[in-house]
């Protein structure tokens, strides 16, 4: 493990905005020895608007301290939201998939390489496609049929399959719709990439009406997971430029590209504790 990981820690904070924050908050990482290395805020109004700032720093003893750090932003008196993370404690995350294993391939290179620093507890499938890929990296494969006869059942196995074991959960190009059960249990704590430039060509086949509609860019978006499909707060897009000359087929093919950026990204960034979820928005520090 990096050194630095057994004294860093980062913070974010979401609160209404007020004068005295950033002072009151800094004071008290000072008061315990802290060393600020990065530090990022933003106000939606300084006014009347809220305020949310990252800040990560390090200081020795941090695991010891954690709880009484914690007590001591609540008695600021500044109704504060807050998550304190320490970089020893790597994240664990399972990957739901399909058939299309282009997203899971990338994420699983990115981990390997270290450029993803997390644990993989498991990787969960409806088709056993991938299985031999989850061996090559030594990863625990998962195959549950899912149906719509079966769904109830099958996300039962899924949620006892994870209990204690994942802290969130990525969707890979995962091609189910989750029940708002399964959504509940990790409310915030699920990412999926959509195939489209969301808000546009929510739900199936986006490359399909893509095509249909003569568009001139195609795109994808990284986005938690709420009850509403392909509806929640959205943390990454990206796009590529097409012409009349692509057909549908070839829409997927650049789009596949697209899809495997984009949700390494908000993966990444969901990893270093960089995403504020505010409504049904994000901010992300970056």
């Amino acid at each position: 493990m990096n050194e630095t990981n057994n004294v860093r820690a980062k913070l974010l904070i979401s609160c209404p905005d007020q004068p005295g924050i950033v002072a009151k908050i800094s004071n008290l990482l000072y008061q315990h020895n802290a060393n600020i290395v990065s530090s990022d805020q933003y106000s939606t109004d300084p006014s009347s608007g809220m305020f949310f700032m990252r800040i990560e720093f390090d200081m020795p003893g941090i695991e010891e301290r954690e709880q009484q750090i914690g007590q001591e932003i609540e008695a600021l008196g500044l109704n504060i939201d807050y998550t304190l993370s320490l970089a020893k404690r790597k994240k664990r995350m399972a990957i739901f998939v399909s058939k299309e294993d282009h997203c899971l391939v990338e994420l699983l290179w990115q981990w390997k390489s270290g450029d993803l620093d997390v644990d993989i507890p498991m990787i969960v499938s409806n088709h056993p496609d991938s299985a031999a890929l989850a061996e090559q990296f030594g990863i625990p494969y998962y195959h549950i049929q899912v149906d719509k006869d079966n769904k109830k059942l099958a996300e039962e196995q899924q949620l006892k399959l994870l209990d204690g074991k994942v802290d969130y959960v990525v969707l890979a190009r995962y091609m189910q719709i989750l029940t708002p059960n399964f959504v509940a249990a990790y409310r915030n704590r699920i990412i999926n990439i959509h195939h489209s430039f969301l808000p546009a060509f929510i739900g199936a086949k986006p490359y399909e009406r893509a095509f249909a509609r003569g568009v001139k860019i195609i795109g994808a978006t990284a986005h938690f997971v709420n009850e509403q499909l392909d509806e929640g707060p959205i943390i990454e897009q990206d796009i590529q430029r097409v012409t009349h000359n692509e057909n549908a087929n070839e829409l997927k093919k650049i789009g596949r590209m697209i899809e495997r950026v984009v949700l390494a990204r908000a993966v990444k960034w969901y990893i270093e504790d960089r995403i504020i979820i505010h409504e049904n928005k994000t901010v992300v520090f970056n």
